[in-house]
């Protein structure tokens, strides 16, 4: 049978308008913001030149080498700076690198690292914790997710380097609150990255709670840790880091 030219035509058009949407759809359900590697960006919708200045110090200090214990992170790696006497005294022989940037996502620290952080560096131990700014975008599979793909690219990158992987610390004024339950699923999934040799997970939110809830002497934002906050995380993770390390606990 022929048809009219006409009904031909708009049959294809629906055809591939058909083919088109379904096509959309699946990779539209497939696309994990927090597992996309991407630069921080402004309001313009252009790369945060800020942040990228900030990236490409870091990218600088990799090129130098000489980094065995390297942590990566947001803003509460970041907050580190802040604190350098305990810094020091907990790490300071260990030649330690902090590429932690405040505000940062799983999709930033992937881009980083993707992005020549890893260059140059065979780091011992990575020590990250990430995923607590995804909270209020993603779902709690994304983050993990996210995280998951963060340890595998170190991994692939540096073969060598052993990750401390952190679980995400617990946040809020009151707990329970939606934004902490979501990092409680988030750390049940990346606990399972434990494999017993390369990548050591470690949950040390509890040191920073008091009968369920987060003292402002630890957190004064019930986000950010305070002086005595820095010192709980360096003295939770020193047996662990120095195992991983290879030097004998004390």
């Amino acid at each position: 049978m022929t048809y009219p030219r006409r009904t031909v035509l708009a049959f294809t058009l629906v055809s591939f308008g058909l083919v088109a949407l379904c096509t959309s759809a699946q990779s539209g359900d497939k696309k994990n913001p927090a597992t996309t590697p991407s630069p921080r960006m402004d309001k313009a919708g252009k790369a945060d030149a800020g942040w990228i200045k900030r990236h490409e110090g870091f990218v600088e200090i990799a090129k130098k080498g000489d980094v065995d214990v390297l942590f990566l992170g947001d803003s509460i790696t970041d907050g580190w700076r802040g604190k350098k006497a305990v810094w020091e005294k907990a790490f300071g022989s260990n030649k330690p690198a902090n590429f932690g940037i405040g505000g940062d996502r799983t999709q930033h620290v992937l881009w980083r690292i993707q992005n020549g952080e890893l260059s140059g560096i065979k780091p011992k131990v990575a020590v990250l914790m990430i995923g607590t700014n995804n909270t209020g975008n993603d779902s709690a599979e994304q983050i993990a997710d996210g995280v998951t793909t963060i340890v595998k690219t170190i991994r692939e990158k540096s073969p060598t380097t052993k990750v401390l992987l952190l679980a995400v610390f617990p946040r809020g004024k009151m707990i329970p609150n939606p934004g902490n339950t979501k990092i409680i699923e988030i750390n049940k999934t990346i606990a399972k990255l434990d494999d017993g040799k390369d990548v050591k997970y470690l949950d040390i939110g509890e040191k920073f709670m008091k009968d369920g809830q987060i003292p402002g002497t630890i957190m004064p934002d019930y986000l950010h840790l305070s002086e005595a906050g820095y010192q709980i995380w360096a003295d939770a993770i020193a047996p662990t880091l120095n195992e991983m390390l290879g030097k004998a606990t004390k």
